[in-house]
């Protein structure tokens, strides 16, 4: 266990040294020598994460990432609305202008499906190969499948449009999904105990600048069309295609800071510790068939020499305890410790269900409050713009303040406790919209407006951000990042259902007649999310080897 920066931790380490430095050298356990190595270095470490140039430039990289992956995430709402226009202009009736449901649902699904898949393996990748490796792999690949998005067209024999872009933001997401385990385990095995967690919301939080930045950069790209447009329609493909090729520009632009980032010190003091734990626990057991092998030798050799009238009693021997570090599977069969990864994911899967059902189907929003305009007799430049004027309404009132509310609070008030308010207040709230849903609408537009306002502030003051922040602390260094792989992808799956599954749903009874029903299924999820936060332990002001105990990862 490491016991630096804390008042009684520190006690404990005084006395490990004193014991250490009166015990003869020929007595000491060589994985004692080893830990208390360890825990200076730590101590080292700890001690020298100021906020410098190297950590700037780390925290730059990692935002940026965040940022373009919301853009990338988000993008396709308006990409999907202008999509309707390409290639649906010329339907009848209410079909006209709008992509069928089909089709929306394969395009708005499709980066999640591939960020499961990319946390899951670049996780993994990010424990057995390299933070950083994999860190600017994950970055290659969503450069390379964003141009190829924009380039999507249909064959003339096959497959249409719809279902190449599916395709190539399946691979998009895959390498976005690396983003997500890397980034949160790279800040937090850089950053100081007292900044950790600020630090790590801050990256994430620029997220929700991706999120305004789409629709902004759909304004100025429509508006640089807006004649073209006008006379001929078809000039919107120009406009979707500009949206999806402009989401390479800021992985470009910190390409070569992620190709020469370095593993943290903490991260490679780790892996030379399992990795000498290892070994020195299969040598140590050749030893010991070695010296059993000559005893026994020695004992037969006694015995042919010696008569047999009296046999020395041998004495008794304590057995050598062997540690060795404990693989992935071995240290989450403990339940003490499996109930943190299922109180992480089954959380984090409960937020993604309400928080992507809602945020990937603004347009429903933006419709209820009347800000979308007529689909049919509004000019298309006109429509879109005024769609993205909602989207970005939408994200300043509640999503970009909660984002940052998190960000200068997460280190006094605690990662649980914001987590365990956040559930608590969308609970009520997605109550409050389901079973008041068109009262309020035809009562009080601004009433609705408000609570939808809260609802987004408490999203991000709240569980969309610790549950990104909670998996990078709360897990050993060997497993972190495979850890807070397998409880994003549970964010994804969730992502998945709502998007796959329940949004199918909000047009039974009529255009949105079933909205209600499905805010009073969220208000179901973020209770559940609640009550597994209590399996989740408090990391504020506790150091990485604090909060999972050294010794745990051993037998």
């Amino acid at each position: 266990m490491s016991f630096h920066n804390s008042e009684s931790a520190a006690d404990i380490t005084e006395m490990e040294k004193a014991r250490f430095q009166s015990t003869p050298a020929a007595e000491i356990d060589e994985r004692d020598r080893d830990l208390l190595e360890r825990q200076r270095e730590l101590e080292e470490l700890d001690g020298n994460t100021k906020l410098n140039w190297e950590m700037i430039k780390k925290l730059t990289v990692c935002g940026v990432a965040f940022l373009n992956d919301a853009y990338d995430m988000f993008a396709i709402n308006i990409v999907a609305m202008i999509l309707g226009f390409v290639y649906y202009h010329d339907a009848e009736g209410s079909a006209a202008n709008t992509v069928p449901k089909k089709w929306d649902t394969l395009i708005k699904i499709a980066v999640q499906v591939g960020c499961l898949l990319g946390q899951l393996v670049m996780g993994r990748l990010g424990d057995k190969v390299g933070r950083t490796t994999v860190y600017a792999a994950s970055l290659m690949i969503a450069i390379i499948t964003t141009v190829a998005s924009a380039f999507s067209n249909s064959m003339v024999k096959g497959i249409n449009v719809f279902v190449v872009l599916f395709i190539w933001r399946v691979l998009l997401g895959f390498g976005i999904g690396g983003d997500y385990p890397l980034t949160a385990t790279i800040v937090s095995e850089y950053a100081s105990v007292h900044n950790r967690g600020k630090m790590i919301s801050a990256v994430f939080s620029c997220q929700g600048f991706g999120n305004v930045m789409a629709p902004i950069v759909g304004i100025i790209v429509t508006a640089c069309f807006k004649n073209s447009i006008d006379r001929d329609v078809l000039y919107l493909d120009y406009v979707w295609r500009i949206i999806i090729g402009i989401g390479c520009i800021p992985g470009l632009a910190t390409l070569y800071w992620r190709l020469t980032m370095e593993d943290s010190k903490r991260f490679q003091l780790e892996t030379a510790k399992a990795a000498a734990a290892n070994a020195d626990e299969d040598v140590l057991r050749q030893k010991l068939l070695a010296k059993q092998q000559f005893n026994e030798s020695s004992d037969y050799e006694s015995r042919l020499e010696t008569p047999p009238a009296r046999e020395p009693q041998q004495p008794a021997t304590a057995p050598v305890q062997i540690r060795r570090a404990k693989t992935f599977t071995q240290y989450f069969a403990e339940w003490s410790h499996l109930k943190v990864l299922l109180g992480t994911s089954i959380a984090w899967f409960a937020l993604d269900v309400a928080f992507y059902g809602i945020n990937l189907n603004s347009s429903i929003v933006i419709d209820a409050i009347g800000f979308a305009g007529d689909i049919h007799n509004d000019k298309p430049s006109k429509f879109i713009i005024r769609n993205c004027l909602g989207n970005i309404i939408i994200n300043l009132l509640g999503s970009v303040p909660g984002y940052w509310i998190s960000v200068f609070t997460i280190e006094r008030l605690g990662r649980k406790k914001i987590q365990l308010m956040g559930f608590a207040m969308l609970t009520v709230l997605y109550i409050v919209l389901g079973f008041a849903y068109h009262q309020i609408l035809d009562k009080s537009i601004p009433g609705f407006i408000v609570l939808f306002t809260l609802a987004q502030l408490f999203q991000n003051f709240g569980p969309n951000v610790t549950t990104f922040v909670i998996p990078g602390e709360v897990f050993p260094t060997r497993f972190r990042s495979t850890a807070h792989g397998i409880a994003a992808a549970s964010g994804k799956l969730g992502a998945i259902v709502a998007q796959g599954g329940f949004m199918q749903l909000k047009d039974r009874g009529g255009k949105n007649e079933f909205i209600n029903h499905l805010l009073q299924i969220f208000a179901l999820f973020m209770l559940i999310g609640f009550f597994v936060t209590f399996w989740i332990p408090e990391s504020k002001g506790k150091t990485l080897e604090e909060i999972c105990d050294e010794s745990e990862e051993y037998y």
